[in-house]
């Protein structure tokens, strides 16, 4: 087997095979630091005395990456001791490839309480940009993922007091298996938190193929240029975050095709990105690098929709501050258009604005022409000859139009590319006519000449970018026709909503679209639901109303047709084709329909929208749906949207990581099929497993004739690939992962019982058991959310494993993992490996619903029955409560609290939180009075001493010494006690804290 050592020294003869310099002289910060200056006075063709270069290095060293990181990219000023000035680059930023590439390994840095040594690290200039950990063929490259990160989180690091400040990409590889990682400030080895703080990436080549092994990737990765180009141009410093995003493959392929086709004037293409890949930062990337292209006059990314428009701008400007600026009306578009100025080379604009202005028989060219004043069209004719190129977000939409042919006439020597996740083919062509016209078909093709990259859903699924899907083809219990295409009754769907939500969204952690046919079914839905729900609520009063909104376009002519909300809804309209044909009819009816509705959404959530200012509506309306991320704790469910009914919008383009399910009552085809369901299909965690689509109009047929047109690749394997199993071979999988927990258990010569796995001896027993329990749970988890389970799957569940032994393993698991964790935290890389390298995915074991308030009010419930009708036992709820990652943190507490309750006497929820709160501060008063007395300190001075740190979330040292001067103690004697006292602080702190980072803390551990 290959070791550690000579994959290292392998790399390393790669690197100088590819014209690397290798350095086998720096070993340590002062070679390193001897090299930079070398290599810096070099490039900026200037002597230092040692005192500037000591200058200097103290400047330009920064434990802020993301500050470190322009300063590699940009022109500086240093003045010199004579008081001159010198601008300085650390590196040729005009061209990179002309900097001084060398290797290094094994380097050495210590730090405040530990030595780091690094595998492999490419020098650029002499400024370390690239670290490479290697670990032999045995060990997970994930091992090296966490020592980076490891070493990262260590006191006094290099990545903060040194040269190692510039890096900018992790590479982790253990020679079959490659992948790497931007730098960021605050990075967690968490892979399945409740967000991906570490976006990790596989290189591939054009076709998506994977590049893993590290000699191949060295090749296409890491050759000088290619490099020199990957940290230039292919990074970006996301201004608003203050975060570095490396682009992902296929995202680079499209910027350079883009670029090439622009730089050989080879006319037009469109990308074939799919929805969810990230399009709007690769549009992004195509026009910054425009920018700077002097044959290009203007770059414009020309978006369909208002609500777009925003969003894209916000993005642009999240990747670059002030990056592009809103163009409140077609006079500012036109007015950017003809400007010279360099931040209005690149613009983001709706069509509609675009097309008003080429429009000679637009409503204000007419009336600039009556007035004897120049029109917009007049105004542009200097721009008519240049070379402009516009990139066209979603392309298949509004751009098949007049607007699309009137730039294209305009413009003659534009360049048009588009971007689109779902293109439109010979079999979903859109039928075109104009005015006294023939009609004919239109393709992607037709309108943008040829495809230039494509990354298909079926890629993204592969590379896990988004989730599969899960369809269940609504059948109802016989009294439904299930013929494809057919409607049924809008009370079945209700009821089957209300009934099936719960699973669908993992007790409601996620939320859901229905979509329906037209803009009466939609208000006959919301209703429906205000209906069915309030009996369900007398019926029972236990019943958990569902929050239900509404949202459609207003009829346009029922508005103030002059008022700029008109103007507003026309444009939103372009895309939105069935509420536009229905507003046609009645609007008036509509528009009071829509009132009443958004009056009631201000009932709910406290606003004061209304129709004539409905974007501000429809803007909260998506910001609510967004905000289900946060927990009930941080954002109280009354807040959230559970299911928001809709006809047209929000069905392409909105994308939110907390909507999961898509209830279907209307006819989906084509590419319309494919954007509608990929609303769900965002990455999260393992609590998310797939897409829900809940199809009420059994369009089985529509749907593989979707996925067979969009799979891109080989469609005979589409489905397997864009498909979750059916239910039966997940449950085959969960007995088999049952089973398989059963015999480990039995060859440790106990019972497969949760009480048992305290038995389990070592280390090695236990990871093997977190290991299988934890493949139990994600199966479960799957299942738990499958909407087309009938009685005898459901019972067949249960009886592989019951609901109450299920809950009573996760128990056992969450109390196992936290002891291995307190390994991993204290031992470190002493730690055994297999330890080391465990993942503890808690957010499988936390419920949306079991929370701090849920508990509160299940014992209030419980303490107020006779003993006879009581639901649960004190015991039950404390097993609850162990078996949730929720409620890790207060775990001890709440069991100790809740044992020390009469359950026979009756207590309100709050009268219960009231003897919580107090029950933990004479609890914490209790701990500090006994670490003051064993400390010889007065209690109240420690009380005011730890309050301080915990409203400033800071450590400072020197008021702890402060805090020791009345004990009179030498300095010597002074640390001592400082760290005695410290060693009894720190839990208490973070315990206080709850998860908060205190910084300081971590030396004292």
């Amino acid at each position: 087997m290959v070791k550690e050592q000579q994959i290292e020294e392998d790399l390393i003869k790669k690197l100088t095979d590819l014209k690397y310099t290798y350095r086998g002289d720096i070993r340590d910060r002062n070679a390193l630091e001897i090299n930079f200056r070398e290599k810096f006075e070099s490039l900026n063709r200037v002597r230092l005395t040692n005192a500037e270069f000591a200058r200097l290095r103290d400047e330009i060293i920064n434990p802020d990456v993301f500050a470190a990181s322009k300063l590699l990219r940009e022109r500086n000023y240093f003045q010199r001791e004579d008081g001159t000035p010198l601008y300085y680059t650390l590196v040729n930023i005009k061209d990179w490839c002309k900097n001084e590439f060398e290797v290094i390994n094994q380097l050495r840095v210590n730090t405040e309480n530990s030595n780091h040594r690094y595998d492999v690290i490419i020098l650029i200039n002499g400024i370390p940009v690239v670290q490479i950990e290697v670990k032999g063929l045995d060990i997970s490259p994930r091992k090296a993922m966490q020592q980076i990160v490891s070493y990262k989180n260590d006191p006094g690091n290099g990545y903060t007091n040194s040269l190692l400040c510039f890096m900018q990409l992790f590479i982790v590889s253990n020679q079959t298996n490659t992948y790497y990682f931007a730098n960021n400030k605050n990075q967690h080895f968490s892979f399945n938190a409740d967000e991906q703080f570490l976006p990790v990436y596989k290189l591939a080549d054009e076709k998506n193929n994977k590049i893993s092994h590290l000699d191949s990737f060295a090749d296409k990765f890491l050759s000088k240029c290619t490099l020199g180009e990957m940290i230039s141009k292919y990074m970006v410093l996301v201004e608003s975050e203050q975060r570095l995003l490396v682009m992902r493959p296929y995202q680079i392929y499209a910027v350079k095709a883009i670029v090439d086709c622009i730089h050989q004037n080879r006319g037009n293409g469109y990308i074939w990105h799919t929805t969810g890949s990230g399009k709007t930062l690769t549009s992004f990337k195509a026009s910054t690098l425009l920018k700077d292209n002097p044959d290009i006059e203007k770059c414009l990314f020309v978006v369909d929709r208002k609500d777009l428009d925003r969003q894209t701008r916000e993005e642009f400007n999240r990747f670059q501050e002030g990056s592009v600026e809103e163009n409140t009306n077609t006079e500012t578009l036109v007015r950017r258009l003809l400007s010279t100025d360099y931040a209005d080379k690149v613009i983001v604009t709706t069509i509609q604005k675009l097309g008003l202005a080429l429009d000679e028989n637009s409503k204000r060219n007419k009336k600039k022409e009556k007035e004897g004043k120049e029109t917009y069209k007049e105004r542009l004719e200097p721009l008519k000859d240049s070379r402009i190129v516009f990139i066209f977000d979603e392309c298949h939409r509004s751009q098949f139009g007049d607007n699309h042919d009137a730039i294209k006439e305009f413009f003659p020597n534009a360049q048009l590319f588009g971007f689109t996740g779902t293109p439109i083919f010979d079999d979903n062509a859109i039928y075109t006519q104009r005015e006294g016209e023939s009609g004919f078909y239109k393709t992607t093709q037709d309108v943008f000449e040829k495809l230039l990259h494509a990354y298909t859903i079926t890629h993204a699924i592969d590379d896990r970018n988004v989730l599969r899907f899960h369809v269940d083809y609504f059948k109802g219990e016989g009294k439904v026709n299930a013929k494809s295409g057919e409607a049924i009754t809008q009370q079945a769907v209700v009821e089957a909503v209300i009934d099936k939500h719960n699973a669908a969204t993992n007790f409601r952690k996620f939320n859901a679209i229905l979509a329906t046919a037209s803009i009466n079914n939609a208000i006959e839905y919301y209703k429906l639901f205000k209906e069915v729900q309030k009996k369900k609520q007398q019926e029972n009063k236990e019943y958990a109303p569902l929050n239900i909104a509404c949202v459609f376009s207003p009829p346009v002519q029922a508005l103030d047709k002059d008022g700029k909300n008109a103007a507003d809804i026309k444009q939103l309209q372009e895309d939105l084709e069935q509420e536009k044909e229905d507003n046609k009819q009645n609007p008036d009816e509509k528009k009071e329909a829509l009132k009443s509705i958004i009056a009631e959404y201000n009932k709910q959530y406290g606003t004061n929208h209304s129709i004539n200012e409905f974007d501000l509506y429809y803007q909260d309306v998506q910001k609510r749906i967004k905000d289900h991320q946060y927990s009930n704790t941080d954002y109280p469910h009354k807040n959230k949207i559970d299911i928001l009914i809709v006809v047209d919008m929000l069905l392409t383009g909105f994308d939110s990581k907390y909507l999961n399910t898509l209830y279907v009552d209307k006819n989906l085809k084509h590419h319309g099929l494919i954007q509608a369901f990929s609303r769900t299909n965002r990455v999260l965690n393992d609590t998310k497993p797939y897409g829900n689509i809940l199809d009420f109009r059994h369009q089985k047929d529509a749907v593989d004739g979707a996925i067979t047109m969009f799979s891109g690749e080989d469609p005979g394997k589409a489905r397997e690939i864009w498909m979750v199993d059916p239910a039966p071979v997940v449950i085959e999988k969960f007995e088999k992962a049952v089973a398989a927990l059963d015999l480990f258990m039995q060859d440790s010569n106990l019972l497969c019982e949760p009480e048992a796995v305290y038995n389990l001896k070592g280390d090695t027993a236990r990871i093997h058991f977190i290991k299988r329990f934890k493949e139990v749970q994600r199966l479960k988890t799957q299942l738990d959310q499958y909407t087309d389970l009938d009685e005898e799957q459901q019972a067949k569940i249960e009886a592989i494993l019951p609901e109450a032994m299920l809950r009573s393993f996760r128990s056992s698991y969450l109390e196992t993992a936290k002891q291995l964790q307190q390994i991993q935290q204290q031992e470190g890389e002493q730690a055994p490996a297999e330890v080391q390298q465990l993942d503890f995915e808690f957010v499988l074991f936390a419920s949306a619903i079991i929370d701090y308030d849920y508990i509160m009010n299940l014992i209030a419930d419980n303490t107020q029955k006779k003993p006879a009708k009581q639901q649960m036992t004190k015991a039950q709820v404390i097993r609850l409560i162990s078996s949730d990652a929720n409620l890790m943190d207060e775990q001890e507490d709440l069991t100790e609290f809740i044992n020390g309750l009469d359950w026979t006497k009756g207590y309100s929820a709050d009268e219960l939180k009231a003897m919580f709160n107090a029950f933990k501060d004479d609890k914490y008063n209790k701990e500090l009075a006994a670490i003051a007395h064993k400390n010889g300190l007065q209690t109240a001075a420690l009380k005011s001493f730890v309050e301080k740190i915990m409203s400033r979330m800071i450590f400072d040292g020197e008021k702890l010494t402060d805090l020791l001067e009345p004990l009179e103690l030498s300095w010597k004697e002074r640390r001592i006690k400082e760290l005695a006292l410290m060693e009894d602080l720190v839990p208490q702190l973070k315990k206080l804290a709850q998860g908060r980072e205190i910084s300081g803390l971590a030396a004292y551990e």
